[in-house]
């Protein structure tokens, strides 16, 4: 499949609030929430006043014209939250774009951009349940914390 990775610009912030629906995990045989889910303040950590932090930093992947999926990185007090100098990811594809390798690319992309900006690692945090958790170990991220529901993961750059 043919896409490309871009900045996402501030005129496509709005994009994010899409994408942050698409990065809630739902596990198989379960409904998905209502999009106003991202209302809630645990949710809007990851999109509220996007852009105007010196930590705010999106990419997008596009097939032709149209955006496929995003990540994202901002310094919050998120889920994956580590330390107030460790820029938390999050990612997302929308679901017929998933397993085609756009994800890792999306990655392996911020990931170079963080480390060209400076900062020595990145967090995030994942349901353990997810099948996401295969990229992020195959893109360099480590468990460094857990619960029940959720590893904490570290990418060192």
């Amino acid at each position: 499949m043919n896409y490309r990775i871009r900045e996402l610009v501030k005129e496509e912030y709005r994009l994010l609030e899409d994408f942050l629906y698409e990065a809630i995990f739902v596990p198989e045989g379960i409904p998905a929430p209502p999009k106003s889910i991202i209302r809630l303040p645990e949710l809007q950590v990851y999109i509220k006043d996007f852009g105007k932090g010196k930590d705010d930093i999106a990419l997008v992947a596009e097939v032709g014209t149209m955006a496929v999926g995003a990540v994202w990185a901002r310094v919050m007090d998120d889920y994956g939250h580590i330390d107030n100098e460790t820029p938390s990811l999050a990612i997302s594809l929308y679901k017929e774009y998933r397993g085609k390798g756009i994800g890792t690319a999306l990655i392996k992309e911020m990931l170079a951009v963080l480390k060209k900006r400076g900062y020595r690692q990145t967090s995030l945090a994942v349901q353990k349940a997810n099948y996401a958790v295969k990229m992020y170990r195959k893109t360099g991220f480590a468990v460094v914390d857990e619960n029940e529901q959720e590893f904490i993961m570290v990418c060192r750059l």
